[in-house]
C-alpha cells in the first residue's frame, strides 16, 4: 500500500505478509519524502541498496524477517531522522557499518538472527538486539565474543583498540559459538536469560513508576492492551512536541509503536479520579462495540492506577476543521463525500448500535480525515449510551460553543436530535469553510451562523455563503439541497429536525423537495417559539476559543 500526502507525495510505503519476492530496486532511493518503509515478513532477496541512505525523512524501516543478503550499507548512516530500523531474521553477513552510530534519532534496532560479525559500533539507540549473530563482538576491553547477545539498553561499548583477542580466546569463542557440547549451549542460554533479566530490570528503572494491573483481566473484544511503557517510548515519553490535540479530557499525542504503526495515544487527565475512570470505561467499553467504516476504530486501551490511555490509528489528514483552513483546498464533491460519511456513522451510532450512543459534541474538529480523505467520525469522550429512552438528562452539558442544541443548553436533555442539530452546523461548515463561531466578523455577516443563513437563504443569495476558496467550482443545485438539509437539522424544535437516517436519504438525494415543502408550510403557520433566543445575542461576546460554564458545565476542546 501507498501512501500519500496531501500534497500528492508518497510518504509511506507498507507492504507486510505478502509474499513479495525478488529484490528491492534501488529506485527507491527517488522517493525522497518516504517516512515509513514496511516491507517485513516477505520472501525478498539479494542485498539492500545503499539508495536507502538517500531517504533522509524516513522515521522507520522495516525489512525484517526477508532473505536480503551481502552487508548492511554504510550509506544507512545518514538517515538522521531514522527513529526504528529492523533487519533482524536476514541472511546479512559483515560487520555492523560505524556509520550506523551516526543515526542519533534511533531509538530502536533489531540486527538479530543474520550472519553478522566483528564488533558492534556504540549505536545511539537505547534499545538494540543482536541475538543470533555467529562471531559478533562488543567493542569493549572485554576480549568475549558472544555468539547470542541481547544488548540491554545503556550498555557500556567503550570504543577501546589495545584490547587485541589472543588466538587462544578467539578459539574459545568459535567453541562457544559454533560448539556442539550441550553444557556450553546450556550456559550460553544461561547467559542469555541473565542479560534479559538484567534488562528489564534496567528499562524498569528508565520509565515513571506506572504498576500496570497485571492480573486484572479485561474481555474487549480484539482491542489490545498496551503496557504504559509502549505508549511512554511510543509519545518520547509524551512529548509536547508529539501533541496532535488538546481535548475536554486530555490531549492526543502522536505515536509509533514498535512495529513501526503510526497511532494516535489520547492521554485522560486526571486518570487516577473518579471521573477519569468513569470517562475511561465508558469509551473502553461502548466504542469497542461501535464498529463502521465511518467511526474511528478504537485500535486499544491502558489503563493503571494513575493513568488512563486510549489508542487509536493514526488519521493522516487530520480533522475536518483543519483542512478547511489547509492546503490544498477541499473541492465541492470532496466536501459532499465527508457530509455523507459522517452521517451515515452518526446514523450507525443512533439507530443500528444496540443501546445507541449519542454523541453530543458533533463539529468539524470531531471529524476525521483518513488517508482517502473519508470521513470517519471520531472522540466519543462525551458519548453516552441511552437504554432504550428517547432522551436522558443530566447534570453536565457537555459540548462546543455553536454546535449545542438549544434545548440541551438550556435543560440538559439531549437525543439523538442533539447530534443533528450539530449536524446541521457541520454541513454549513463544509459550506462555509468557516466555524460557527466565526460568523459575524465579516462586514457582510450580521450575527451568528444560523441567523445570518436563514437570512441569505431566505434573501436567495447562496453564493454569499459558499467558501471563497471554492472559487465557483460547485454545483450551485447541490449547494441548495445541501443548505435545506442543514436548516432542516437546525430546527428549533427537536421534534420537527430529522432522524440521522432521514438526513442520510436526503443527503443521497432521497425526500428532500417533500420535507422541505412540508416544514416550509409548518413554518408559515407556526409562531416563534416565545422563549425561542436569538443566536447572535447569546454569543456575540464570546471568541473563537470560547468556553462556556453553565452551573455544572464542561465545554471540550478540538483534539
Amino acid at each position: 500500500m501507498v501512501t500519500c500526502s496531501p500534497e500528492s507525495l508518497v510518504i509511506g510505503l507498507g507492504s507486510p505478509s505478502q509474499n513479495l519476492s525478488g529484490t528491492l530496486s534501488p529506485s527507491i532511493g527517488n522517493l525522497t519524502n518516504l517516512r515509513i518503509v514496511l516491507l517485513q515478513n516477505n520472501n525478498i532477496t539479494g542485498p539492500i541498496p545503499s539508495e536507502l541512505g538517500k531517504l533522509s525523512k524516513i522515521q522507520t524501516l522495516d525489512l525484517s524477517d526477508n532473505s536480503f543478503t551481502g552487508e548492511i550499507p554504510t550509506s544507512l548512516g545518514n538517515l538522521r531522522s531514522l527513529q526504528y530500523m529492523r533487519l533482524n531474521n536476514n541472511s546479512l553477513s559483515g560487520a555492523c557499518p560505524l556509520a550506523l552510530a551516526n543515526m542519533t534519532q534511533l531509538a530502536f534496532l533489531d540486527l538479530s538472527y543474520n550472519n553478522l560479525s566483528g564488533p558492534v559500533p556504540r549505536f545511539a539507540a537505547k534499545t538494540f538486539s543482536i541475538v543470533g549473530n555467529p562471531i559478533i563482538c562488543a567493542t569493549g576491553a572485554e576480549p568475549e565474543c558472544h555468539g547470542m547477545t541481547l544488548m540491554p539498553m545503556s550498555m557500556n561499548l567503550n570504543n577501546s583498540q589495545d584490547a587485541q583477542p589472543s588466538s587462544q580466546s578467539r578459539s574459545h569463542k568459535i567453541a562457544i559459538a559454533f560448539g556442539s557440547s550441550i553444557g556450553c549451549v546450556s550456559l550460553m542460554f544461561l547467559i542469555l536469560g541473565i542479560l534479559l533479566w538484567w534488562r528489564r530490570r534496567r528499562n524498569e528503572q528508565m520509565f515513571f513508576d506506572v504498576k500496570d494491573r497485571h492480573h486484572e483481566e479485561v474481555s474487549l473484544g480484539n482491542l489490545r492492551r498496551f503496557q504504559f511503557r509502549e505508549l511512554q517510548v511510543a509519545t518520547h515519553n509524551f512529548s509536547s512536541k508529539n501533541i496532535l490535540g488538546k481535548g475536554g479530557f486530555g490531549n492526543v499525542y502522536k505515536g509509533v509503536l514498535q512495529d513501526g504503526t503510526i497511532v494516535a495515544v489520547k492521554r485522560l487527565k486526571d486518570g487516577s479520579a473518579a471521573g477519569g475512570e468513569i470517562q475511561f470505561q465508558t469509551e473502553v467499553e461502548m466504542i469497542s462495540l461501535a464498529v463502521h467504516r465511518n467511526l474511528l476504530r478504537l485500535y486499544g486501551f491502558c489503563i493503571t492506577p494513575t493513568e488512563k490511555l486510549l489508542v487509536y490509528p493514526y488519521m493522516s489528514n487530520g480533522s475536518v476543521a483543519s483542512r478547511l483552513k489547509g492546503k490544498p483546498v477541499l473541492d465541492w464533491s470532496t466536501r459532499k463525500r465527508i457530509a455523507l460519511g459522517a452521517g451515515r456513522g452518526l446514523l450507525y451510532l443512533h439507530e443500528q448500535c444496540d443501546p445507541k450512543i449519542i454523541h453530543r459534541d458533533v463539529k468539524a474538529a470531531n471529524i476525521l480525515l483518513d488517508d482517502y480523505c473519508e470521513a470517519v467520525v471520531g472522540d466519543f469522550g462525551l458519548a453516552k449510551l441511552l437504554d432504550h429512552h428517547d432522551s436522558h438528562v443530566t447534570t453536565a452539558v457537555r459540548g462546543t460553543v455553536g454546535h449545542i442544541a438549544p434545548e440541551y443548553l438550556s435543560t440538559g436533555q439531549s437525543s439523538d436530535k442533539t447530534d443533528v442539530f450539530g449536524f446541521g452546523i457541520l454541513l454549513l461548515e463544509l459550506i462555509t469553510g468557516q466555524r460557527a463561531l466565526e460568523f459575524g466578523k465579516a462586514a457582510n455577516q450580521k450575527g451568528a451562523m444560523l441567523d445570518w443563513v436563514r437570512k441569505i437563504h431566505h434573501e436567495k443569495k447562496l453564493e454569499v455563503l459558499v467558501d471563497k476558496d471554492l472559487k465557483n467550482n460547485y454545483d450551485r443545485i447541490e449547494l441548495e439541497e445541501m443548505v435545506q438539509v442543514a436548516l432542516l437539522c437546525t430546527q428549533y424544535l427537536p421534534g420537527h429536525r430529522p432522524k440521522m437516517s432521514e438526513v442520510v436519504r436526503m443527503l443521497e438525494g432521497d425526500g428532500l423537495a417533500e420535507r422541505w415543502e412540508a416544514s416550509q408550510r409548518a413554518e408559515s403557520t407556526k409562531c416563534k417559539p416565545p422563549h425561542e433566543f436569538s443566536s447572535s445575542d447569546r454569543y456575540s461576546d464570546l471568541t473563537d476559543d470560547s468556553s462556556l460554564l453553565v452551573q455544572a458545565m464542561e465545554l471540550s476542546g478540538p483534539r
